[in-house]
């Protein structure tokens, strides 16, 4: 027998429906019939005639048929491919909007999955610049019209939708994706061809684009399926036109990926013209960048969030400060100039060497780095007595695990700050720390990626005396 709930709404019915709520996927959020319905592409205030597509247990799913009242959020889309690239979904409501949402879905995930109230719950860090905030761009090839082109994929699928002006990305990447669509184009780079993943035939995979934000600097590099002479050298001439016709462009990178994978760049990495790396500042710091640098993808944003975490970590020129998961350094570094000594943990290997660099360049000499996984290490130096006055955590999505907390609670720092791109892990490990001799302090969400659905956050933990 159907529950109640699931029999009382059909596939294919129109219902009448108010948005009251977002998710991070886009998804207005309303009720009908003791169900909870989404549906993408509306804004909290809707009232809207839905068609529903899919019915569960205690949830279905729509699309709107008909918008009777639009919610005052709502605005005209500013990108032709808004809803088929995927990368973006808020663009049809007002960035205040937005940023409404995304402050609330952190200060939700902490009282619901935490069930954790900080002291204080800061205003969110929204983006001061809306267009051309990315630094980094890796664009699959594929052909439309018999003809070359990059772009991105669909959601949920590797179908390819052309975009040369891509509203995150710098201007200049698509000044530098139509250079290369029209060289690919001609009979003279002909034998350069797109590759396709069902037949495995075909030669470049990605055009991958890095860009120094203060430096301006561009970096290209081709992400090929195998390595052939004869394309080698078709990719220096392509390489050698880009750097003449664009000044910014100081390196042209071949990386060669021969396996059936999503991952993106291959072991094998080559300079082709140019540097084999580009510059760039982070908080102050110099930093190299090769393709496979660690390094965040909104400088700016970045850089905000970095300065409010060592404001909340409020270090002292006698302390220790452990920075675990610390990617090339940026955090420890950006805060070393106000600690005794910086120590930092990162399970990359080429990550760490970059931080070396980075401190060296930036003529850091109380930073020492360490390369394993934080929650090995951080065990290590809990059972050697080591004892930091704070440590920062900035986990990838996933989050710590135990081993890593419970390290950090045997370590018994003053202050544990934790930078985080998903907030309902970081609520997950903030209830696990605060379960075990913390309070939750001060909160803050921030904005990294406007129109997109991801929000980071950082929270601020102090040990209960």
């Amino acid at each position: 027998m159907k529950p109640a709930a699931e029999s009382a709404v059909r596939k294919n019915q129109l219902i009448p429906l108010h948005i009251t709520g977002m998710t991070a996927e886009g998804n207005g959020v309303g009720h009908f019939c003791g169900l909870a319905v989404f549906v993408p592409l509306t804004a909290v205030g809707d009232e809207l005639t839905v068609r529903v597509v899919k019915v569960q247990r205690n949830l279905a799913y729509g699309i709107i048929e008909e918008i009777l009242t639009p919610s005052p959020d709502r605005v005209t889309p500013d990108c032709p491919v808004f809803q088929k690239c995927g990368g973006c979904v808020f663009r049809h409501m007002t960035y205040e909007a937005e940023c409404r949402i995304k402050s609330q879905l952190v200060t939700d995930a902490f009282a619901r999955i935490g069930h954790l109230t900080p002291k204080e719950t800061l205003p969110i860090f929204g983006a001061e610049t809306l267009t051309g905030c990315r630094n980094k761009a890796q664009y699959p090839c594929g052909e439309s019209g018999g003809k070359p082109c990059f772009g991105f994929y669909a959601p949920r699928s590797h179908r390819l939708i052309p975009v040369n002006d891509c509203l995150l990305q710098p201007p200049v990447f698509g000044e530098i994706l139509r250079r290369c669509e029209a060289a690919l184009a001609s009979p003279e780079f002909s034998r350069i061809t797109p590759y396709d993943e069902q037949s495995g035939r075909g030669v470049l995979r990605h055009l991958y684009l890095r860009r120094g934000y203060h430096s301006g600097e561009i970096m290209v590099c081709f992400v090929t399926a195998a390595d052939r002479q004869p394309v080698r050298g078709l990719l220096r001439k392509l390489g050698e036109l880009l750097m003449q016709g664009i000044p910014e462009i100081r390196s042209v990178m071949l990386n060669v990926n021969e396996k059936q994978t999503n991952v993106i760049l291959g072991r094998r990495t080559e300079c082709l013209c140019g540097t084999e790396r580009i510059a760039d500042t982070l908080c102050g710091v110099p930093v190299s960048l090769s393709p496979q640098s660690f390094y965040q993808v909104n400088t700016a944003q970045a850089e905000r969030l970095f300065a409010e975490a060592k404001r909340l970590a409020n270090p002292q020129p006698h302390e220790l400060l452990l920075d675990l998961y610390c990617g090339a350094g940026a955090i420890g570094l950006s805060m070393a100039d106000a600690v005794g000594k910086v120590i930092g943990v990162e399970v990359v290997p080429q990550a760490i060497e970059d931080a070396k660099q980075n401190a060296a360049r930036a003529g850091i000499g109380n930073a020492e780095f360490y390369t394993g996984d934080a929650g090995e290490i951080a065990a290590r130096f809990a059972a050697d007595g080591s004892h930091p006055d704070c440590i920062v955590l900035d986990p990838p999505r996933k989050g710590c695990d135990t081993v890593t907390l419970d390290a950090c609670l045997q370590m018994a720092p003053a202050r544990i700050v934790m930078i985080s791109c998903n907030p309902a892990t970081a609520a997950r490990d903030a209830a696990y720390l605060c379960g075990n001799g913390y309070s939750p302090d001060v909160l803050r969400p921030a904005d990294f990626f406007p129109r997109t659905g991801h929000v980071e956050c950082v929270v601020l933990m102090s040990r209960e005396k």
